[in-house]
Order: C-alpha cells, then structure tokens, then sequence
C-alpha cells in the first residue's frame, strides 16, 4: 500500500517524523536472534523406474536435514539397505535384489532384478501398471505406475543453431535438434526425453504434455528440441551443445500424469534456487504411507542420428 501526504510543509514535519521512528525503532531493536529451525522427521527416499524391454531400478535413501551437512561420506551412508522390495504387474511377482556398487570409490545400493536369473527377467512392458512395495524397519510404501503407450517420433535430425539462449562463446559448428511428430488427438498425455552425445550418458531436457506440444491431433512438424547437459555445466553452456560430426541420441519417452507432475514440480524447485523470495516446494510423491520419491514408468523409444553433418 502507497500512502501520499499533501505537498506541504506539515506533510514534510510528518513525513521527518515517521523516518526518525522508523529509524530509532529498528536502532532500538537491533539484537541477536536465535532461531531453532530444528532437524525435522527423516523419511525414506525412493526412487525408482521400470522402462520397457528393461528390468526394474529402484534407490532407496534417507531425507537429509534441510541445514545437514553433505558430503560423500554421508551420501555413502544415507542409502538404506536390506529393505524388501517387490514388484508386480498383476500377474508376475518379483523380489528386488540389492547390489553394492563403486562409482570412483563412492558405494552406493541399487535394487534391481537377479542377475542369477536373466533367462527369467523382469522386463517392463508397454501399456502395463506396475506396483511396488518397499517394506523397511517393519513399515510398508507402496506406488504404481503405468508403462504408457508412445507417442513415436517421425523423425529427429539436426540443423543451423537456431537458439536464443546461445551465447557469443558457442561455437559456429554447434547444431540445433528437431522432431516432427503428430500430438495425440487424446488428453492426458505427457512425455520426458533426454539426449546423448557420442556415447555419452543421458541427460534429462524437459517435460511437456501433449497440450503443451500443440493442438490435439495435429501433425507438429520441426519442433526444436533442447540438448540435455551435465549439471556441471552451467545453463545453456556452450560445451553442452552438439557439433557437426558428433553422434547423436534421443531418448523420448512416454510417462504418466504422477510422473510428469512429480518432474514438473522439480524442475521448478531447481530453477528458483538461489531465490530468497522462493516459497519452498514440496515435491508430490505417489508413495503411500509418508516416503518421498518417485515410482516412474518410461514408454522409450532411441532415435539416433549417426554423424551429423
């Protein structure tokens, strides 16, 4: 609210007046405060995915403090391990092994299928729900997710960088990406790709939603596409940006509405770090019984482009 005084000299007295109070209010006020923001109940984290023609992964840690101290050491440590974890599409039971792996003398656990039972894996398939159960310390989560049908790309192909982000730093051989595909003339349909580089790993770019794509049922032809890139690397950074002669994948892949609200939401919460006026976001979760994380099913498809030139 704007409060405006008359122009004249005993609106100027008030006006002196009001700032000296301010001025000596806060003066007067001016102390150490000590705020006990506490540590807050640890939840479990899960995270988890099954893709088609894939076996089930699923991580399993838990919540830090929001103030808590992290380190490698204490990433090491959070993961949780010999929880009960079992998948099901209704018809196959399957219980989750746990592996112990080293990444650059960092342990971290993964459950997964049996690798002693490959001839009988465990592998997602197309348009089927899949629940899983995590039972830890003798209390029970449960989530499901669906493996949706896919929206199949027509065909992805690399161009002139046509980008408004690029930078003067970006160089002159770097490539757009673009896809033509025809938005389903369905609602309730959401995707996530991620894009690779010369056998590098898979990066996540975005989310969208059929609506978001275009008008329902119609043929979207040429849509640029981002390029997904390390979080070492800053946004938009010029090393992120594919070059002619380079090997290119995309990763397009097909989720449900829980999955794309749970990656929505996250996207925002990294975006407005940083922002002391950012309220705090709460991830959704589609676990039961008060765990964090995600139970994500991805209806994939790999397109590559050998050698763009």
């Amino acid at each position: 609210m704007t409060i405006k005084l008359a122009n004249s000299s005993a609106s100027r007295y008030v006006g002196i007046a009001v700032f000296l109070f301010l001025a000596s209010f806060f003066i007067s006020c001016e102390k150490v405060v000590k705020l006990d923001l506490g540590t807050g109940n640890t939840s479990l984290v899960i995270e988890g995915e099954i893709e088609n023609d894939r076996p089930p992964f699923v991580v399993i840690t838990k919540s830090f403090g929001f103030f808590s101290k992290v380190d490698l050491s204490t990433l090491e440590g959070n993961f949780v391990h010999d929880a009960i974890v079992i998948i099901s599409d209704g018809t196959q039971t399957d219980t989750l092994k746990e592996y112990i792996l080293d990444s650059s003398g960092v342990k971290f656990s993964v459950y997964t299928i049996d690798t002693a039972t490959l001839g009988n894996a465990f592998l997602g398939e197309f348009n089927k729900s899949y629940k899983l159960s995590v039972t830890y310390e003798g209390k029970t989560y449960e989530a499901t997710t669906k493996i949706p049908s896919l929206v199949p790309v027509d065909s992805f192909y690399g161009g002139p960088l046509n980008d408004p982000r690029t930078f003067s730093t970006t160089p002159e051989d770097a490539v757009s990406l673009f896809i033509n595909v025809k938005d389903p003339d369905t609602t309730g349909n959401y995707f996530r790709y991620y894009t690779s580089k010369n056998d590098e790993p898979y990066y996540p770019v975005d989310i969208a939603s059929a609506e978001e794509l275009g008008s329902n049922g119609e043929y979207l032809p040429n849509i640029q596409i981002g390029f997904g890139y390390p979080p070492s690397l800053p946004d938009s950074a010029a090393e992120a940006y594919p070059r002619r002669g380079d090997s290119i994948t995309l990763k397009w892949s097909a989720i449900d509405r829980n999955v794309y609200e749970f990656w929505k939401t996250y996207q925002f919460a990294i975006n407005v770090i940083g922002n002391p006026f950012a309220s705090p976001t709460n991830l959704p979760t589609n676990f039961s019984n008060g765990a964090l994380g995600i139970w994500a099913g991805y209806g994939s498809a790999y397109i590559k482009i050998q050698e763009y030139r």
